[in-house]
């Protein structure tokens, strides 16, 4: 099986955060790793509401989908974390903002996150052949 590496567009290649890939493609799927509310220029973190970090993944999330040739309608699977489930109400709002058509499936766990993030989301995207 060939994977294929995809880069966030604005990734400054010169910081690196881990030993992981922006996303992969196999087997006809994008796997994207978990993204957070980062600037891609600088590799730091723009904190904030819930609602601004929501938004701020989610255009990291398109970019990455845009740049391996899908859209957000190609989304099939995403899990996400909150660091306060009581959030929920305030997340999903944005969240169902960038899927106007069907949604994708979708887990939804409170989780521990470090640099103080409120929302951490990984997706897998369908490719079209």
């Amino acid at each position: 099986m060939a994977k294929i590496k995809v880069i966030h567009p604005d990734r400054n290649e010169k910081f690196t955060t881990g030993a992981y890939s922006d996303a992969v493609i196999a087997n006809g799927f994008l796997f994207i790793s978990g993204q957070a509310a980062i600037d891609f220029k600088t590799s730091k973190f723009n904190l904030g509401t819930v609602e601004h970090e929501t938004r701020l993944t989610l255009e990291n999330i398109k970019a990455i989908i845009t740049a391996a040739g899908a859209t957000m309608e190609d989304v099939v699977k995403s899990t996400v974390h909150l660091a306060d489930i009581a959030d929920f109400d305030k997340f999903n709002e944005v969240y169902a903002s960038f899927f106007p058509g069907v949604r994708p499936a979708r887990t939804t766990v409170q989780s521990v996150m470090a640099e103080n993030l409120k929302v951490e989301i990984d997706c897998i995207v369908a490719l079209k052949k």
